[in-house]
């Protein structure tokens, strides 16, 4: 496709989103998925509840004060003057860890309001996160609320930033959930007072300093190991008289026997004359829950709610990467499948000749704009063909002399053609009206052709159903990895979706670089469209609906110039996808018509749709998802499952290599593709259907021009010595901006084509032209590059 401008710059529409807003937009849910997914990451797999046992071999306890190794449970001020306090005799605190647990919290809360039973529950925050309802039950009947961090970690193995980071981010979680705070603390894997080493000393200042008292406990009944109901009644039932801080735990796994054993243990314990109480009221602490604050509330619910929707982005980021995986294996599947099929088919009896060859000439349209770079190239090249042509150049108001160049060639058979400033479309149309053939085919200038190439791709109208012929673009200026990639890609995706439109009868783009066209089809369709900025996609789709064939002739090939520049790619594949979608929704209506539209409509567009518009937007998921594994799940596992896609691509690249002839050496490349390239292609269309959406209007965008191509240098090919015309016909009737019928010139007057060779110095036998930047013929069958 050749980009073009167009002769005014698209009103601004108050209220539409702008391409800035676009980007701003999408930078603001990177950012809030990026923080969403962190946040989910660490607090559900940097850590885990697993076992209340203490980790690791006890440490020195130089550093901890004997009083409070001999002291109460509740330890409070241990950054400065440390003092405790000891439960009352035959009073027992009761208290929960690692909940709540939406199954086992519930019974517990009813076995405690059926005895009338107040207790303490040390919550974990990432379960109050996900369970804020449990949070307010809890407190709603009176017990108390205790902070046992907030993804259960070892706090003595943790650096101190992330201890307070633990300790804040629970209190908050419980502000907003319930709308308290609480001054109670339990690390986790803490046992009794003789069990603390400096390491959990220093762990129970920091949190003195930032206002907590530390509650351990003076007996655990060990139903973290779940021995049986029996056993943990046993454990937690006080020997004599003295009041104890009971640990026992309603969530991180199956609590039945804990739920057993608590139904058994408060009547017994009553029947013996203890009372029940929460820690705070056991050691007479004043009012260790308080209500929140109006800030510590509001921050709570937007942390819940942040947390909560990185639960549920990574639950919806897992559904997507199978679905995106599944459409890649798919697709990789239907490709090769058809591309094996359209090989047979065209190697089989039953091929593509319907007829005798076609020899009929052609009419050659170049549409240029400030293509000086270039068209002289493409123009040799075309005077290079095996197959009678005339050439006409339409000059759509080049600013860099391109139709006085073509014209200072003086090459017979090239007509100029100029006009002002129109658009691509409108240059087509202009050329199309002054063609003499009726078949036609539409080169861009900065396309070179092989000799062989017009020859082969109008040999597909000797079936008459054939309205459009597709030919095969391939990337000229493939150096460097940015021109590997681009090659890689017309190759792989490019060229095997065209022989699977060309299968399945439903072809939605002919490439404004090498497409043949009947020109009666043409004028059926009124000509080429200027609706959308795919003009050769809305004219193929349009042809197609109108009842035509089109098909792929992948032996008609023409070199093009590829953009060399990120930037530049930018532009013209961001005009490419958003002219698509543009084409997509005029053609909607095929989807419900039958025959060839039909066809077109269920099929081509279906495709475009699923493999060229929901999987590239399902791209980034599968770039996040990798991320998130490497950094919180099983890196091993997921490098695996790159390393397989890497080989499924890899595979379906060797194949279409092969089907085009081409060397596999630039499949080298193709992993690295995945980390620059990729991401380039999905924010296209990513950025193409935000543009679409918001009804914005997209400028034509001129691609830059190297003149990287070369063709024949010297005298033009004996078999197109055209004789010479005028500019325009005098008895043609003026354009009317639809292409018009011209009598038919079928050239019998030309001379039958010899290959171009120049003289030979000193009088010496003729020698072959030097290497001009494109293929010679080659055996049939084959595709080099020379």
């Amino acid at each position: 496709m050749t980009d073009r401008r167009r002769r005014d710059a698209p009103a601004r529409h108050p209220g539409r989103i702008t391409s800035r807003a676009h980007w701003l937009l999408l930078s603001v849910l990177a950012v809030t998925l990026s923080t969403a997914l962190l946040l989910q990451g660490y607090t559900h797999h940097m850590f885990g509840i697993t076992s209340d046992t203490v980790t690791g071999a006890r440490g020195r306890h130089e550093a901890v004060p004997r009083q409070v190794i001999h002291g109460g449970p509740v330890i409070a001020d241990a950054a400065a003057a440390a003092h405790t306090a000891r439960v009352k005799d035959r009073t027992v605190a009761l208290t929960f860890d690692d909940g709540p647990d939406p199954v086992w919290t519930p019974r517990i809360l009813d076995v405690l309001r059926r005895n009338h039973v107040h207790a303490t529950f040390f919550v974990v925050g990432t379960q109050v996160v996900a369970h804020p309802e449990l949070i307010r039950r809890i407190v709603a009947e009176g017990h108390q609320i205790g902070v046992h961090t907030f993804t259960h970690p070892d706090l003595a193995r943790l650096a101190p930033w992330q201890r307070s980071l633990e300790l804040r981010e629970t209190q908050l979680a419980v502000a907003g959930a319930a709308g308290v705070t609480t001054a109670l603390l339990r690390p986790p894997y803490s046992s009794k007072n003789d069990a603390l080493d400096d390491a959990d000393w220093s762990v129970l200042k920091q949190a003195d300093r930032a206002g907590y008292v530390t509650a351990l406990s003076t007996q655990d009944a060990e139903d973290w190991q779940r021995p049986g109901a029996d056993r943990i009644l046993a454990h937690a039932t006080p020997r004599g008289h003295a009041g104890q801080i009971v640990l026992m735990h309603d969530g991180g796994g199956d609590r039945s026997q804990t739920v057993a054993a608590l139904n058994a243990l408060i009547p017994r314990l009553k029947a013996q004359d203890f009372r029940f109480a929460t820690v705070g009221a056991s050691v007479g602490m004043a009012a260790p829950v308080q209500r929140a604050g109006l800030g510590d509330h509001l921050q709570g619910m937007a942390l819940i709610k942040l947390l909560r929707a990185g639960d549920w982005t990574v639950w919806l980021l897992g559904v997507l990467m199978v679905a995106a995986g599944a459409i890649s294996v798919l697709r990789a599947a239907v490709v090769l499948v058809a591309a094996r099929r359209h090989r047979r088919l065209r190697t089989g009896s039953r091929g593509r000749s319907c007829g005798p060859p076609v020899t009929a000439p052609v009419s050659v349209i170049v549409p240029a704009y400030n293509e000086s770079a270039g068209i002289e190239a493409s123009v040799r090249s075309l005077l290079a063909s095996d197959h009678p042509v005339e050439i006409i150049v339409v000059d759509d108001g080049s600013t860099d002399g391109t139709a006085d160049l073509v014209e200072s060639l003086r090459l017979p058979g090239v007509r100029v053609i100029r006009q002002r400033n129109a658009g691509k479309p409108a240059a087509l149309n202009t050329g199309l009206a002054a063609a003499s053939c009726e078949l036609v085919v539409m080169v861009d200038g900065d396309t070179v052709f092989e000799p062989g190439t017009v020859r082969t791709i109008v040999q597909p109208f000797a079936d008459p159903r054939v309205g459009a012929v597709s030919g095969n673009a391939k990337v000229a200026n493939r150096g460097g990895l940015l021109g590997r990639w681009q090659h890689i890609e017309y190759v792989i995706g490019f060229n095997l979706d065209r022989r699977l439109f060309d299968l399945a009868e439903c072809m939605p783009t002919v490439p404004g670089a090498v497409g043949a066209f009947r020109r009666r089809a043409l004028l059926a369709v009124d000509g080429v469209s200027d609706v959308t900025l795919a003009e050769d996609t809305d004219l193929t789709m349009a042809l197609c609906r109108a009842g035509w064939r089109v098909v792929y002739e992948e032996g008609a090939v023409a070199w093009t110039e590829a953009p060399a520049s990120l930037n530049a790619l930018w532009r013209q594949r961001y005009r490419w996808c958003y002219g698509t979608l543009q084409a997509m929704w005029k053609h909607r209506g095929a989807v419900v018509q039958r025959g060839a539209a039909g066809k077109l409509g269920r099929r081509g567009l279906g495709y475009l749709l699923l493999f060229q518009v929901l999987l590239p937007l399902l791209a980034p998921v599968v770039d996040v998802f990798v991320l998130y594994g490497l950094l919180f799940l099983d890196p091993v596992r997921i490098i695996g499952l790159w390393l397989a896609f890497q080989l499924l691509q890899l595979l379906m690249g060797r194949y279409a290599f092969r089907l085009d002839g081409e060397r596999p050496g630039p499949l080298w490349s193709l992993p690295l593709q995945q980390f620059v390239y990729r991401q380039l292609m999905y924010l296209v269309v990513i950025q193409s259907v935000f543009t679409a959406v918001s009804g914005s209007r997209l400028r034509w965008q001129r691609t830059e021009r190297y003149g990287s191509l070369q063709a024949p240098v010297g005298a033009e090919a004996p078999g197109n010595d055209l004789p010479p015309r005028a500019s325009a016909s005098p008895h043609r009737a003026p354009y009317n901006g639809l292409p018009q019928q011209a009598p038919y010139d079928p050239f019998h007057h030309l001379a039958p084509y010899e290959p171009f060779h120049q003289p030979a110095p000193h009088g010496g036998p003729p020698q072959p032209p030097p290497h001009n930047g494109f293929r010679q013929p080659a055996p049939r069958g084959t595709s080099q590059w020379y």
